[in-house]
């Protein structure tokens, strides 16, 4: 079983059983399973996010942030990318970066998204893995 790694963009306020439903659907719709998820990632800006940190702590995995910056790099492998991220953040795509930055710093191989972008509600989400 591959480790995934979960990158999750939001807007403010977001709830955490949201992104928890989410995060659910996507695996299941997948035949992914949550045993398999290593960490959580996001953009700096969400740090303060309620949401983001409750869920993290609910499935006790670490909540890893990224500034835009670092981030950026990750720009070619997006399936997409939305003018409103960047506009609000300076990243093209905060949950695919997020999730691909995640599994970049834990593998020796070139991370792919194992599942793209994916949206409920105010939250989005991406799965990502290590080749």
């Amino acid at each position: 079983m591959a480790a995934l790694y979960a990158g999750f963009g939001c807007r403010r306020g977001c709830p955490a059983a949201v992104l928890e439903t989410l995060l659910h659907l996507a695996l299941a719709n997948n035949g992914l399973t949550l045993a398999a998820l290593r960490g959580i990632a996001s953009i700096d800006l969400k740090a303060q996010e309620p949401g983001l940190r409750q869920l993290a702590e609910q499935l006790g995995l670490p909540l890893t942030l990224y500034s835009a910056q670092q981030l950026q790099p990750f720009l070619p492998l997006l399936s997409h990318r939305s003018e409103m991220a960047f506009d609000t953040t300076g990243c093209w795509g905060v949950a695919e970066s997020a999730a691909l930055a995640l599994a970049a710093s834990e593998g020796q191989r070139s991370p792919i998204l194992t599942v793209t972008r994916q949206v409920l509600g105010d939250a989005t989400l991406a799965l990502a893995s290590n080749g």
